[in-house]
């Protein structure tokens, strides 16, 4: 019999690409990862490991063997699903993850349904850029989270997650006031001389605006970084440039400030791992969710 954690280092290995990175994702010393990933080896009597440089490769038969081990995860998540069902009642702790401008909007009012109609939940929030959500589910860090993407910049699955439909939200230009006479026709177009106020490299909001603005026929120049939309609208107002806010950071935009809607669209949704969808708590938590979405004003 494979020892699934064992497996569950090939697959981690797999997807980080290096056994310092496993060993720094399970807090383990990079020799443990390597005397285990080599058990499995032992186990299995196959090569799944190929020395290349200084580094390890997955060989063919590893490949194969890490889709079988999401298979299998999966598997056991649905067995945790059924077991929690059969217990009855909602308890326990559950790790919801979501992205800065979902907190209030969202989050808080689901938290507030799930604590008034399930008191035995423990809730613990963790604030997160939706590109670390993938990793913090498959290490269980979190249980549910909340995740986006745009439809210009789409955001391939992670085979070890599900997901379902909670959100789709106008991405509006933010500019100064002075400007908006410029943006009546083409607003992307129309600020492309302007200074521009965008994420963090490596950010879901840095490659959208990269990108909406290669859509419009140039590279933006960039003046500022910032991933707080409550800081790019401040910045916005007080004449530093323009950027992109979608509507859930939209409301109440600082005087000064002009919001023009834009063709693309922010879709959130919310994730779990593959297994879990009927776990009580995820249907909890999702259903909390989905009720917050439905309540939120004028949001097309």
């Amino acid at each position: 019999m494979l020892d699934v954690r064992r497996l569950r280092l090939l697959r981690d290995l797999a997807r980080l690409g290096t056994i310092a990175a496993v060993a720094d994702a399970h807090t383990y010393s990079p020799s443990a990862v390597s005397q285990q990933l080599a058990a499995l080896q032992r186990e299995t009597g196959v090569v799944l490991l190929e020395h290349v440089g200084r580094g390890v490769h997955l060989t063919a038969t590893a490949t194969a063997l890490v889709r079988h081990t999401e298979v299998v995860l999966a598997a056991l998540e649905a067995a945790e699903a059924t077991l929690a069902a059969a217990r009855g009642g909602l308890l326990g702790t559950v790790r919801i993850g979501a992205y800065p401008s979902a907190v209030r909007p969202l989050l808080l009012p689901a938290l507030v349904e799930l604590a008034r109609d399930h008191p035995a939940l423990d809730l613990m929030v963790t604030e997160l850029d939706p590109v670390a959500v993938p990793a913090a589910l498959r290490e269980r860090r979190l249980d549910v989270a909340l995740v986006h993407d745009y439809d210009i910049v789409p955001v391939e699955p992670d085979p070890a997650l599900d997901s379902t439909p909670l959100l789709d939200e106008t991405v509006f230009l933010a500019l100064p006031a002075a400007m908006a006479h410029r943006a009546r026709n083409d607003p992307m177009r129309s600020v492309r001389d302007a200074d521009w106020i965008i994420g963090s490299p490596g950010t879901l909001c840095h490659a959208v605006t990269l990108h909406a603005c290669e859509l419009a026929g140039y590279r933006p120049t960039v003046r500022h970084h910032a991933d707080d939309f409550t800081a790019v609208l401040a910045l916005v107002a007080a004449g530093q440039g323009v950027g992109l806010v979608p509507q859930l950071a939209a409301d109440g935009p600082p005087a000064g400030t002009r919001l023009v809607p834009l063709a693309i669209r922010r879709r959130t949704r919310v994730a779990y791992r593959q297994g879990s969808a009927d776990h009580p708590a995820v249907l909890a938590s999702v259903a909390a969710l989905r009720g917050a979405a439905a309540n939120l004003p004028d949001v097309t």
